[in-house]
């Protein structure tokens, strides 16, 4: 079976839009009118309902009466037998068919609806307006050899995961934009409500493109890495209007709020760097093999080692040799319950990952000859894993996070992660399985929450604040792998694989009692389709 034609049934233009790589036009059935469709455009930080193109799209017969669609595909909606819409370029939509028929749309400038009949031709849609079009049948051919040329790229995997690893592909190619003046594509966490470059995105994203794409997989990387500053941070995001790498790019508003929840180490009346966690090394590292070019590796490896030494030299905010985040969106997990507590929260979730970075640097240096680079990278991963274990409270039986040097009263999954790093004691390790296997904490019905389920802001359904996520799966899974439990990570993976497929597709997080989309959850999210493709490789080989 065709790629294209496994995908076809998960498009059902609500929680999949009708898109086309590179376009920033989403295609919706609309909700309040039969048969009718709604037109919006993707925007960075604006609401979908605030970017509409055309309001109401219907196809009419010859007697007048709406036509309902009938089949989505990825090149094309078909409206009956006879009418089809499709792109017409990125900028542009064509509706076009044999018959009797009329387009009627309703565009939002409050005018008259525009109706146009076969008669005329095709009808072309752009942000301009409605009009005339012609050669219908080659804007079809267009966008179907976008897509056929994308799907050709479709990783092989097993037979039971072919038609969700379809759509999860199509996702990231639906999920493509072009950001202005950047020069690259990005690939998007999700074109309903996420159109930018997350720094964090683009890591898990890289890692499923290599399968398919490296070269696109690399794009993500340079864009990450584009943008450093000075001292060397790297940006939370690089969006259409510039990055986001400070609270002071924020608007106002949002920037008075992050000054009110400042600490007495954290200056309030400072800007607050915004960053996302370093597993810059960890992207890196899955492309070796997929990408041959040695001066794009020269030059990205040393964006992540300044990036590295960013993190030691201005994100410890107490001095204490470990760094902590300033802030709850450099953590990526914005909602934990971990940053109920007074900022900066030093995290075992960011150790494990300097830790391993700085791992991952050392074998860098190593093999390029640079043995001063090496041993400076291995003792510093040494000192922070030592400042790990004190983070681990033998009564709780969990690594403690620390709130601007307190204690945080909370066990969630940043707990968990220290596995990442295959360097801890075995009875930190068996800790760690400890709490995955109780039913109080972490063994759920579909795992793994993000927030243990004996914690009193657990909740099913909360953003961060015990859903599921697939990438704290796949970092997971990894971590088990390399802490000698390759059999548990096994089992991980096959359960994460089965959570997509039970879910209906890749979402941005799922409830760990049902493994439904809790409503609130962006769809065709994109972390969550790249580490399905990479996940479903990894047990099809």
């Amino acid at each position: 079976m065709r790629a294209a034609d496994r995908v076809s049934p998960f498009l059902d233009l609500e929680s999949a839009p009708f898109t086309l790589p590179g376009s920033r036009i989403l295609v919706f059935r609309d909700a309040g009118l039969p048969d009718a469709l709604t037109v919006r455009l993707a925007e960075y930080e604006r609401d979908l309902d605030d970017c509409v193109l055309v309001r109401t799209l219907r196809v009419l017969d010859g007697d007048g009466r709406a036509v309902a669609v009938s089949a989505v595909h990825p090149d094309r909606i078909s409206f009956g037998p006879d009418v089809t819409l499709t792109f017409d370029g990125p900028s542009a939509l064509s509706v076009g068919g044999d018959g009797v028929w009329t387009v009627e749309v309703d565009l939002p400038s409050g005018d008259s609806p525009v109706a146009l009949a076969s008669a005329d031709g095709a009808v072309r849609i752009t942000s301009t307006g409605v009009a005339r079009g012609a050669a219908h049948a080659d804007a079809l051919a267009a966008t179907s050899r976008i897509w056929e040329d994308w799907f050709a790229r479709t990783p092989a995997v097993r037979a039971d995961l072919a038609d969700m690893t379809a759509f999860c592909w199509w996702v990231l190619g639906a999920n493509i934009v072009s950001l202005p003046g950047r020069g690259a594509r990005a690939v998007v966490p999700s074109k309903i409500g996420y159109v930018g470059l997350w720094q964090w995105d683009a890591y898990f994203i890289a890692s499923g493109l290599r399968h398919g794409d490296p070269d696109l997989a690399r794009e993500q990387l340079e864009l990450a890495f584009g943008y450093a500053g000075a001292d060397g941070q790297l940006p939370d995001v690089v969006h259409d209007e510039g990055i986001l790498a400070s609270s002071d790019d924020l608007p106002p508003g949002d920037r008075d709020n992050l000054r009110r929840a400042g600490s007495a180490i954290a200056d309030p009346t400072a800007p607050i760097p915004l960053t996302k966690p370093p597993l810059a090394a960890w992207a890196l590292r899955r492309l070796e093999g997929y990408v041959d070019d040695p001066a794009f590796f020269d030059s990205a490896w040393e964006a992540v080692a300044r990036s590295q030494d960013w993190w030691f030299t201005h994100s410890d905010l107490d001095g204490d040799g470990m760094p902590e985040y300033g802030h709850p969106y450099s953590s990526g997990l914005d909602d934990s319950p971990v940053f109920d507590a007074e900022l900066p929260v030093a995290s075992p979730d960011l150790a494990a990952y300097l830790i391993l970075q700085d791992d991952l640097l050392a074998g860098r240096a190593r093999a390029v000859g640079d043995a001063d680079g090496a041993t400076r990278h291995t003792a510093r991963a040494s000192r922070t894993l030592a400042l790990l274990e004190a983070m681990w409270d033998e009564s709780a039986g969990y690594f403690r996070s620390y709130g601007a040097g307190a204690p945080v009263d909370a066990e969630t999954a940043v707990s968990l992660l220290p596995l990442l790093t295959g360097r801890l004691p075995g009875r930190y390790v068996a800790g760690i399985l400890a709490a995955l296997d109780d039913p109080t904490r972490f063994a759920t019905p579909w795992s793994v929450p993000t927030v243990a389920r004996r914690e009193p802001d657990y909740s099913d359904e909360r953003m961060w604040r015990g859903p599921v996520w697939v990438n704290v799966n796949a970092l997971l899974a990894e971590g088990l792998a390399v802490s000698g439990q390759p059999e548990r990570s096994r089992a991980l993976i096959e359960e994460t694989l089965r959570l997509v497929m039970h879910g209906g597709g890749p979402h941005e997080y799922y409830n760990p009692s049902t493994g439904g989309k809790p409503p609130r959850a962006t769809t065709a999210f994109g972390w969550s389709a790249a580490l399905f493709v990479d996940l479903a490789v990894q047990v099809s080989a």
